[in-house]
């Protein structure tokens, strides 16, 4: 009888950020922020055609006027799959907003987006999966990885 050969057990396949699986926070919000964070003034900035004039001083992403809203630059079926199709030129305002615990705190915007699709909140346990990933927490767009969030001490 011929012994078998065994292949090592795989890694489990990391889980993916659950921003691309949601999107819910770019169909709730209004995209606003200031004209010079266009690519009309600002070399690689928001691209104008996507944009529309909200007031003297500020433009929003088509989409995020008025409800219903959906920012233009969303390619997503909310709760599946989700991209920003701009991602490295997105604005200021879309950069602020974190995912709830990515950082180790919760985000009250991402919380009520994700709940007002049927989604749960995300945990801190939704980012487990980096623990053991071996990698560099996500870099900016920049390549440049954000500083860990500071955890105050745990009381004896």
């Amino acid at each position: 009888m011929r012994a078998r050969f065994r292949f090592p057990p795989r890694k489990a396949r990391p889980s993916m950020h659950p921003c691309l699986t949601c999107g819910a926070c770019c169909t709730q919000y209004r995209v606003a922020f200031h004209w010079m964070e266009s690519d009309e003034v600002t070399p690689g900035g928001v691209p104008a055609a996507l944009t529309e004039r909200l007031d003297a001083h500020r433009l929003c992403m088509r989409g995020t006027y008025a409800p219903p809203i959906r920012c233009v630059a969303l390619d997503a079926d909310i709760g599946r799959y989700s991209r920003c199709t701009i991602h490295p030129n997105r604005p200021s305002v879309c950069r602020e907003v974190d995912a709830s615990w990515e950082y180790g705190k919760p985000s009250p915007q991402c919380d009520q987006a994700r709940i007002a699709f049927g989604l749960p909140a995300l945990t801190a346990a939704d980012w487990r999966w980096r623990d053991d990933a071996d990698n560099d927490d996500h870099p900016d767009d920049s390549g440049n990885s954000p500083s860990p969030p500071r955890v105050p001490p745990l009381a004896a």
